[in-house]
């Protein structure tokens, strides 16, 4: 899938882009500040309540009807499809808090993967592995003797080993899951909320559990599927596929090859092009405080600019003068502007010279020098547009070296320099 695939598999913001919604967020931001106060409280009590009693349906009950309070509402589907002789659950993964709601309905071990041990990882409702933290294969084999004892609670757990938002795609499942058992329930799972998405990349829990406390509810429809058996002569990785199918058609997303490694990698080129961005930006207006007062036209007055711009027209007279000015606010430098204006297809509008209003060190009566008959013409064009992209790749180099050789030209004619000199 491309990057915009991608791109519709994660909500990189939290806030809602909808002016709308935004302001119907700001209005109810007071109410959900003295909710998110007040669910901190109740939840410590929920969180006590889960400890103390056993595990038993009576108290899936209470913590149920108690975590509706916080904001935590969920619902179940074909319950009579669950296999309870099926030891391994497998689901879509949508918010770090999946493995509580299955939990809920019924008992369930999710194995901690990554993150850190001890009180916060029994805190959070995992299971430890102890001294398992190698790779993938050994961990099968610890969860596949786990599994073999008939009297242990069913494992869940999640293929996709990450998280999306759940509306377009599943990412590509993994194939060590399925080496535990020979048969998987499938569980498809979906969540909704009112105004802010359901998860954010790289959010911790304790934040995304402080959102869910803000937001008035959390809606988790939780939908079983009936359990599916490993054929013979069927690989792990053909069972995944076969499960990540059933789960895409089941939840109305596509079944994607993204793996988690792949979101990571689109994470990672996100962060850089956007601190590319910043910096560059940063660096091509030195005098950043004063135009983000000023604005751009006090920047455009600046004498330097103004002396730079016509510079940079001295030797492009055809572009407007404006969009030299715009360019040089952005690169504070005369050479790459005029690299920046002769490699953009942008149409402009030509300009007469006499419209080209006269620098202070350009005396008005100086006249234009004519350019030779042999000089090549301003936009040359491809006589015919290239079969193969390699064609079409030279004749956009053609193209940029004639457009740079008649700029050079003209800027040695116009202070009348020696040719030879600047070769």
């Amino acid at each position: 899938m491309e990057t915009r695939g991608i791109e519709q598999m994660f909500d990189f913001q939290r806030l809602p882009s909808d002016g709308l919604i935004l302001l119907l967020l700001l209005l109810y931001s007071p109410v959900g500040l003295c909710l998110m106060l007040l669910r901190i409280f109740i939840g410590v009590h929920v969180f006590l309540v889960s400890c103390a009693l056993p595990d038993s349906f009576v108290r899936r009950f209470i913590v149920r009807v108690m975590c509706s309070v916080l904001g935590l509402h969920v619902k179940q589907n074909n319950l009579h499809l669950r296999d309870k002789n099926v030891k391994l659950y497998v689901s879509n993964h949508i918010t770090q808090f999946d493995h509580n709601i299955i939990n809920l309905l019924t008992s369930c071990h999710t194995p901690l993967l990554e993150g850190p041990s001890g009180f916060v990882c029994w805190a959070r409702g995992f299971m430890e592995l102890g001294t398992v933290t190698g790779s993938r294969t050994e961990l099968a084999q610890t969860l596949r003797g786990y599994c073999s004892d008939p009297e242990a609670l069913p494992l869940l757990l999640f293929p996709e080993e990450d998280t999306t938002n759940g509306r377009a795609g599943l990412l590509k499942f993994s194939s060590w899951p399925f080496s535990v058992a020979d048969a998987a329930q499938p569980v498809a799972l979906r969540v909704k909320r009112p105004f802010i998405a359901v998860n954010v990349p790289e959010s911790s829990w304790l934040t995304e559990l402080l959102w869910t406390f803000f937001v008035p509810f959390t809606v988790y429809q939780v939908r079983w599927l009936p359990a599916v058996q490993r054929q013979d002569e069927e690989s792990h990785q053909e069972l995944a596929n076969r499960v990540q199918e059933l789960l895409a058609t089941e939840i109305g997303v596509v079944s994607t090859q993204i793996t988690k490694a792949d979101k990571a990698e689109h994470i990672k080129r996100k962060r850089h092009t956007v601190s590319s961005t910043t910096h560059r930006d940063l660096g091509a207006r030195p005098r950043t405080v004063v135009q983000g007062f000023l604005g751009s036209s006090a920047g455009a007055e600046d004498p330097r600019v103004v002396r730079m711009a016509h510079q940079v027209k001295e030797v492009l007279p055809d572009v407007p003068l404006s969009v030299i000015t715009r360019d040089l606010l952005q690169t504070n430098c005369v050479d790459t502007t005029i690299t920046n204006l002769l490699e953009s297809t942008e149409q402009y509008h030509t300009e007469p010279a006499k419209a080209a209003p006269s620098g202070p060190s350009r005396p008005l009566t100086s006249a234009t020098p004519t350019v030779p008959a042999s000089s090549p013409t301003l936009k040359p064009t491809a006589k015919s547009f290239g079969k193969s992209p390699a064609d079409r790749h030279m004749s956009l180099q053609d193209r940029k070296t004639a457009l740079y050789d008649y700029a050079r030209r003209r800027y040695i004619e116009k202070h009348g320099l020696d040719l030879e000199e600047n070769s």
